[in-house]
């Protein structure tokens, strides 16, 4: 992996189909200042359209995932320059990502940092992780949707006292909430993520990338809408070669050998 194309980033391939994005800013713990998503999307885009990936994790290090945005970056930006700011449109490119990604967590996950993790489709939390929403506390709100996406993944109460508090959550909290997949120790998290993105790379890719799709939908539409759209693409798959594999394989009892086909 040429990690010479990036500053803020280091991009390794640990697993067979699977991509881990490191970011790595440690004198600023991780602060995601515009580059740093820049380079992120630059990643992402570019892992889009590599068929040997199935899947990608993304971490920070031991003490900080990502400590929020780059303050002294967003302090120069007055109103004018907000309103031509970039950043809105490297967070669309990292959601847009068609893949399943993954957020290994360790450390401090706040306000940029905790809405980075929620656009993964699955967190994994060490021991260590603390996850919050702490703008109000500088007379501003999240800007790349931690309302939105906190809600959805925690429920309103627990949203309101993350938000207008500022006061964060630890990984404990972040498991029972639902905001976490899984909560590990601190020094196998990373390791973790990287076995279930592993696992997800080893499955049928259309069949990955339809499933993550409909389940994505399932916050966008009405139930009657996201039920039709899921047996669209349930009946799509049927005419796909992996369908032929998996089912195959399972009565030869071996296993498939998938072709993204």
């Amino acid at each position: 992996m040429d990690d010479s194309l990036y500053e803020d980033i280091a991009v390794s391939r640990p697993r067979p189909g699977v991509t881990l994005i490191a970011i790595n800013r440690p004198a600023a713990r991780n602060a995601l200042r515009t580059a740093t998503l820049g380079e992120i999307a630059a990643e992402l885009d570019r892992t889009a359209i590599d068929e040997s990936v199935g899947a990608v994790v993304i971490t920070g290090s031991e003490k900080y995932f990502a400590a929020g945005a780059d303050l002294k970056e967003m302090a120069a930006l007055g109103p004018i320059e907000m309103l031509s700011d970039v950043r809105p449109k490297h967070w669309k490119r990292i959601t847009a990502f068609p893949k399943p990604l993954l957020a290994a967590v360790n450390g401090y996950a706040l306000g940029a940092g905790c809405e980075l993790a929620m656009h993964a489709d699955i967190i994994i939390a060490g021991m260590n992780a603390v996850f919050g929403q702490p703008e109000i506390k500088l007379g501003i709100i999240p800007g790349a949707g931690g309302t939105q996406r906190l809600v959805r993944a925690v429920g309103k109460s627990q949203t309101m006292k993350m938000v207008l508090t500022g006061e964060s959550i630890d990984a404990r909290v972040a498991l029972a909430a639902g905001l976490a997949a899984e909560l590990v120790a601190s020094e196998d998290t990373v390791k973790r993520a990287i076995e279930i993105a592993e696992s997800i790379a080893s499955m049928a890719p259309l069949a990955v990338r339809a499933a993550k799709e409909s389940v994505l939908l399932a916050f966008e539409l009405g139930l009657t809408a996201a039920l039709e759209s899921e047996r669209k693409s349930f009946v799509l798959l049927a005419a796909s070669s992996d369908r032929q594999e998996g089912i195959a394989a399972f009565l030869e009892k071996r296993a498939p050998e998938y072709r993204g086909r």
